[in-house]
């Protein structure tokens, strides 16, 4: 089963909703959102990047911050900017992208996601996540009483969910814009009865779900859900705080893109012996074109020339899920034993580039000092749902999904 719930939004005013939705906090830094939410006092980023709103110099896990943040959230309700839907609902969320010759298209549905289904692993992860972030996220929905970002899921294609959704969005949606991203969103409210019933019955069908993106928010949903039980001598299991905000795709929606590699220096190597360390496990060659045309394939942007790196034959376990990803491929390879880069998570030497950006960022990258980067082709969906099947974690850094979804759009609270 796939236990989802319809909630009591609190939206934006239509007329207001292109100067609100903001990017999500995790994709731009404290300085990017000062700057994007710069005269523009609806933003959503002054409350999931409330620091924009005090000190620079500011800790940003501060019990300052998350109370702006919440200071910030309920000014934008007095206001009148956000308003609360007078009944439980679901919510359609379509984006439309058309950049640098990429068009996609992909519709989502906006719900609660049980905490006891993420717990007991019938919503599926991937990642491992980092503790400061965690308690980060954690905080912030205490303090807030609300979920602000929606978590990414995706589930496998069903043609009644389809059936569903088509029809709703027949109707004229509630928002449609284009924001700075270049992205068109569009948005639906689900409010009567018959058809968010037959929403909850078509997901109660289904199996399990996948975390696409949003690993921290999701693992701080629970972590809340258990602050607040301890705090409810009532506690129920039916409360608002039992379930996390999500946004559900069916999986051959999902739109993923290559995440690259930046490394700082060669690790003492000089350009000829690091060459010669690369062609131990890969077939190296000049290349046309930066981008690879398929997996176990590698662009390397080195000294001003692009590279072709083919993974030779018996340089990974083809049939291991995990190791013949080709981020894996890369990492055990190539950035541990050549570049000594055993964790890519905290190892400064090396940054990650999302396609988004092209390949020339890669190029621009290392003409303004770094060493090398590698253009990666991007992981399929059908991975990382494999990986989240066999219960295993994927490298960091394995996926980047486009278009990523606007903060703001719809807030959850967690109380009445």
């Amino acid at each position: 089963m796939s236990k989802i719930k319809p909630f009591r939004g609190l939206r934006p005013k239509p007329e207001l909703v292109d100067k609100v939705a903001s990017p999500p906090y995790d994709v731009v830094n404290s300085d990017e959102a000062r700057a994007i939410a710069e005269g523009n006092p609806y933003s959503f980023l002054h409350v999931v990047k409330p620091e924009i709103d005090l000190d620079p110099s500011i800790n940003l896990y501060s019990d300052e911050v998350y109370a702006k943040g919440a200071e910030n959230l309920e000014r934008l309700v007095k206001d009148g900017v956000l308003v609360r839907d007078d009944r439980p609902c679901f919510y359609l969320y379509e984006q439309r992208m058309d950049i640098a010759g990429v068009e996609h298209v992909q519709v989502g549905l906006v719900a609660g996601a049980s905490v006891d289904e993420y717990q007991n692993d019938l919503i599926k992860k991937h990642e491992l996540t980092r503790a400061e972030k965690e308690r980060d996220r954690t905080r912030h929905v205490e303090t807030l009483r609300a979920n602000t970002g929606p978590v990414f899921l995706t589930y496998n294609a069903d043609k009644d969910i389809n059936a569903i959704v088509e029809e709703q969005c027949r109707r004229a949606p509630i928002y449609d814009f284009k924001a700075n991203d270049g992205i068109n969103h569009r948005f639906w409210v689900v409010d009567d009865e018959s058809p968010v019933n037959a929403i909850a019955a078509a997901f109660d069908k289904l199996p399990h779900t996948y975390v696409a993106d949003g690993h921290h928010r999701s693992a701080s949903g629970s972590a809340v859900r258990e602050i607040f039980k301890k705090q409810n001598p009532g506690h129920t299991g039916d409360e608002e705080y039992n379930y996390f905000l999500a946004v559900l795709f069916p999986h051959d929606q999902m739109y993923i893109m290559d995440y690259n590699r930046v490394v700082k220096d060669l690790a003492g190597l000089s350009k000829e012996a690091f060459l010669g360390e690369v062609s131990k496990n890969f077939i190296l060659e000049p290349a046309k074109e930066p981008r690879p045309p398929q997996a176990t394939q590698f662009g390397m942007y080195l000294d001003g020339s692009w590279y072709r790196l083919r993974a030779k034959p018996g340089s990974f376990d083809a049939d291991d899920p995990v190791a013949s990803l080709d981020v894996a491929i890369l990492q055990n390879n190539l950035l541990s034993p050549i570049l000594g880069i055993e964790d890519p998570r905290r190892d400064e030497r090396i940054d990650f580039v999302g396609g988004i950006r092209g390949t020339k960022e890669l190029e621009k990258r290392v003409g303004d000092g770094a060493a090398v980067a590698f253009a990666m082709y991007p992981t399929s969906i059908e991975q990382l749902m494999a990986i989240a099947d066999a219960g295993e974690i994927m490298p960091p850094k394995s996926t980047w999904f486009e278009p990523k979804l606007r903060s703001g759009m719809v807030v959850r609270p967690l109380t009445d």
